[in-house]
């Protein structure tokens, strides 16, 4: 699982009230309240984005300390952001050289980059006293952006072909065999020169690392055989499922589902409608995934306050505690907004019902400068006062592929990942 915050600040519950600044909500309709959340939510990589890199900090309380799987989200974010006209083409085209300009300087490892890095210099930041090299998972999720900004930025003037440019010398350098360790059938998650495989954390799913096989099948340069995705990632305990829960069936996956940022993280740009492959309909996998976690807040065993038609969503994210990836098999009474609003394709009306939730009812407690906070728990009174990159995400992209498919089109047009989900044996409406 991608733990992207363990070395976040967590405040004892009586000391958030104090660092939130209570901004004035307005009284909205449906679509203008969509609209409204998009907004903020994109600011966070807009306004609170790293003055040098540009990149997205891990989360509020550590400005310099940038992300790369959360970055990834958030040029996606930014393409929404021109498309909404919350800001100009050219704005963002500014915006995406500065990253990509930093990126090929910044510390890589076989192409592939740390987890953490420091927003100024670009100097790794260890996630832990292992992890201080390639973090494989990380950078594919950054990958899923890199594409989607190559594909949208198309028109045939010098900054945008420069852009592309740039971005297609950092794809062909990208080593993805490398991390099968010596060509074994499996990806591993990391690499360090001062470690070298001591994580040897082999990725299997199923989890949020299916992008990571598809875009290594993908590679022109440095592409991985489809025996390492059938050996490899869909040999595990944890892959096939096939139970029901609460009268849904879940093809893949851990017991309930797992948390829902599996339902999110490669489907940012890996369109799951009609999505296919000899192991899944991913589109089925995923409306099934979020519908069982929703069913199960109904259900609401532990009898957890809040929880309900209108306020459901278990994943990973901040709690009273420290940090976790809540989900029906480990629940601590923690809603993530994340969780049901960036399952906007698979479940819009229930997602919605979540929306009006958290901005009428909670209110101030949880609505600040970018969106919603990270999570809350009414049952101890906690509300978050922070906001993590790896959250906000996937709520702008996901709720604009519910609106407009605008990150799924241009992900699924580029040629390579044609070329690369044909290997792995997926049929989709977009090959």
């Amino acid at each position: 699982m991608c733990f992207d915050s363990f070395c976040g600040d967590v405040r004892a519950p009586g000391d958030e009230r104090a660092a939130k600044e209570k901004i004035p909500r307005q009284q909205l309709g449906d679509t203008a309240l969509v609209t409204l959340v998009q907004q903020r939510t994109f600011n966070y990589f807009w306004k609170f984005a790293h003055p040098v890199s540009g990149l997205a900090p891990e989360r509020t309380t550590t400005p310099d300390t940038v992300t790369i799987g959360g970055s990834g989200f958030g040029v996606m974010a930014i393409l929404v952001g021109i498309e909404r006209k919350f800001i100009t083409r050219d704005e963002g085209l500014d915006r995406m050289l500065k990253i990509v300009n930093f990126l090929l300087k910044a510390d890589h490892y076989h192409g592939i980059w740390p987890h953490w890095m420091h927003g100024a210099t670009g100097k790794t930041v260890p996630f832990s006293r292992r992890d201080d090299g390639g973090d494989l998972v990380e950078s594919a999720f950054m990958w899923q952006g890199l594409l989607c900004v190559r594909q949208y930025f198309d028109r045939d003037v010098p900054k945008e072909r420069e852009l592309r440019d740039k971005i297609g010398w950092m794809w062909s350098e990208a080593e993805w065999s490398w991390y099968t360790q010596g060509g074994q059938d499996v990806l591993y998650w990391h690499w360090s020169p001062n470690q070298g495989w001591a994580m040897n954390h082999a990725v299997r799913g199923y989890n949020e690392c299916l992008i990571a096989y598809v875009l290594a099948a993908s590679s022109p340069t440095y592409p991985v055989s489809p025996r390492v995705y059938h050996q490899g990632w869909a040999v595990n305990n944890y892959f096939l499922n096939g139970r029901q829960y609460y009268g849904i069936t879940l093809p893949l996956g851990f017991p309930y589902g797992g948390p829902l940022f599996f339902a999110h993280y490669s489907f940012l740009g890996l369109d799951p409608r009609g999505l296919k492959d000899q192991y899944a309909d991913y589109w089925e996998q995923n409306k099934a995934h979020t519908l069982i976690n929703r069913q199960y807040c109904i259900d609401n065993p532990k009898q957890f306050k809040g929880y309900g038609p209108d306020c459901w969503g278990l994943t990973a994210s901040d709690n009273h505690e420290f940090y976790n990836a809540h989900s029906p098999t480990n629940d601590l009474g923690v809603i993530t907004p994340t969780a049901a609003l960036s399952s906007f394709p698979y479940t819009p009306e229930y997602s919605m019902q979540a929306m009006r939730y958290f901005y009428d009812k909670l209110g101030d407690r949880l609505w600040g400068e970018y969106g919603f906070y990270d999570a809350f728990n009414e049952t101890v009174n906690w509300f978050d006062y922070q906001y993590l990159a790896i959250d906000q995400g996937p709520i702008v992209v996901m709720i604009e592929n519910y609106r407009s498919g605008l990150l799924w089109r241009l992900f699924m047009s580029c040629p390579e990942v044609k070329t690369g989900l044909r290997r792995l044996g997926f049929s989709s409406p977009s090959l």
